[in-house]
């Protein structure tokens, strides 16, 4: 067969033939030079605990240590130049080390292998995206707080189906999201200190026979402690599905916020106003201003659960220790991360600008019958009512005043009594949505005195 011919075969993208596709597909470069920095600082711990240890001189310790600042100011400027044939980060940080000091470079990789610093490496990525999903979680929790802390006593209606069912109070409902965002940033923090173990000094799988000293380069890196099992410490990619699985469960509380201020702001709702700054306008109706970065935040979430998925699917078959398989678990997981911190940070602005349009929110409560229930539960605190035959007798009076197209606190009290003859001028009391959120006084409940005492709580949580 003739090389045109078997270029044929490999398809037009590889015109070099088979070697180009196994360059391409063994090459990470592309994306895991996202970790230069983690992987200079690996490696400047490693040196130095190598020279500390006797293993390497202290000459060639600091050669090594300066040449690795002189590869990182490269990187950073821009000036660096990446080889797809050194494969990867680690690579190519080496080989440029070596034009820059020489033969001190070769002693770098004394007393590990490339299993064990990537392991190193990617542990530290994601440890810092842990950090910055931390920041953007209490920046997004801060903003709740402020909406909530305002509208404490705004009444607005609350929903089981989509549908009106009780009166809540804004701040009762910021709150709630207060609650699944603080879950997150539990998550997130638990995640982080279970992870922090070092791999580095695992070697291939099986350690080394110098004489290196593992907590040494575990606390250089920040780190609690080596991690304890050198199989397990170059082939664990817990972290990093933990990472995802966090993040996924971060987009579905994001997610449903959004889709929340989608219908909020729309027509129909007018709930809330959301910013110029995180709309958009129509290429053809003039009216219409487009909740943009709400929706986007909705179609991102897709993206963190296909991560998640994917590296399990990935990890799921592999036996110890490492594979080349596991070169796929940065993509997703950079993506994202990616992904994860650019929601929360429009979630926090959209949350910080948006307006909450106080009449509607109250016409909406007092609608549909929302304090069907408060009239239940007077007819059982007041008349002794069993709840089965009050909720028969509420239903009653709901089917009366739909008939006369009205809502209950508009009924006389002779509609009422043709119901029920038992029933009071008191029943009024009850019937009002005011009336109705004020008097939810349990803990966790919606009325404002306990939203503001929700608030205080967390607050001090954070200020903590």
């Amino acid at each position: 067969m003739t090389d045109q011919a078997s270029n044929q075969m490999w398809g037009g993208r590889f015109a070099a033939g088979p070697d180009a596709i196994m360059e391409a597909i063994n090459a990470s470069i592309g994306f895991d030079k996202r970790m230069a920095a983690q992987d200079i600082a690996g490696s400047r711990a490693h040196a130095a605990m190598l020279a500390a240890t006797g293993v390497i001189s202290d000459n060639d310790a600091e050669a090594i240590r300066e040449g690795l600042l002189t590869v990182l100011s490269e990187i950073e400027t821009g000036t660096f130049q990446f080889s797809t044939a050194l494969e990867d980060i680690h690579m190519n940080v080496e080989a440029r080390l070596k034009e820059v000091i020489g033969e001190p470079a070769g002693r770098l990789h004394t007393g590990r292998s490339r299993n064990d610093q990537v392991a190193t490496d990617f542990k530290l990525w994601v440890r810092d995206q842990l950090d910055a999903a931390e920041g953007g979680l209490l920046a997004l929790i801060r903003a709740l707080l402020t909406q909530a802390e305002a509208g404490a006593d705004w009444v607005m209606p609350g929903f089981t189906h989509l549908q009106v069912a009780q009166p809540v109070t804004w701040g009762h409902h910021m709150m709630a999201y207060v609650e699944m965002f603080g879950r997150d940033l539990s998550r997130v923090r638990d995640a982080r200190k279970r992870m922090n173990e070092s791999p580095l000094g695992a070697a291939a799988l099986a350690g080394t026979s110098f004489p290196i000293d593992r907590d040494m380069t575990a606390a250089a890196l920040g780190f609690d402690r080596p991690a304890a099992n050198s199989l397990d410490a170059v082939s664990d990619r817990d972290f990093a599905l933990e990472f995802l699985s966090t993040a996924s469960i971060s987009a579905v509380h994001l997610s449903r916020f959004a889709e929340e201020l989608v219908i909020w702001s729309s027509a129909q709702f007018r709930f809330v106003t959301l910013s110029d700054r995180f709309s958009t306008g129509s290429s053809i109706m003039p009216q219409k201003k487009i909740p943009d970065a709400a929706e986007l935040i909705r179609a991102k979430v897709g993206r963190i659960f296909g991560a998640n998925t994917a590296l399990m699917v990935v990890m799921k078959g592999l036996p110890l220790a490492y594979s080349k398989d596991m070169q796929e678990d940065k993509e997703q997981v950079f993506d994202a991360a990616d992904n994860w911190m650019l929601a929360l940070a429009a979630m926090e602005g959209m949350v910080k600008d948006m307006s909450a349009n106080r009449a509607e929110l109250a016409v909406a409560a007092a609608s549909g019958f929302s304090t069907a229930t408060d009239l239940a539960d007077w007819l059982v605190r007041v008349l002794g009512l069993p709840f089965r035959d009050a909720h028969h007798v509420t239903g009653s009076l709901v089917a009366l005043a739909e008939s006369r197209g009205c809502d209950l606190p508009e009924l006389t009290l002779a509609d009422m009594q043709g119901v029920h003859s038992a029933i009071t001028q008191d029943v009024f009391s009850v019937l009002g949505v005011e009336n109705s959120v004020n008097s939810r006084l349990s803990y966790g409940g919606t009325a404002p005195a306990q939203v503001r005492a929700q608030v205080a709580r967390w607050t001090a949580i954070l200020d903590a």
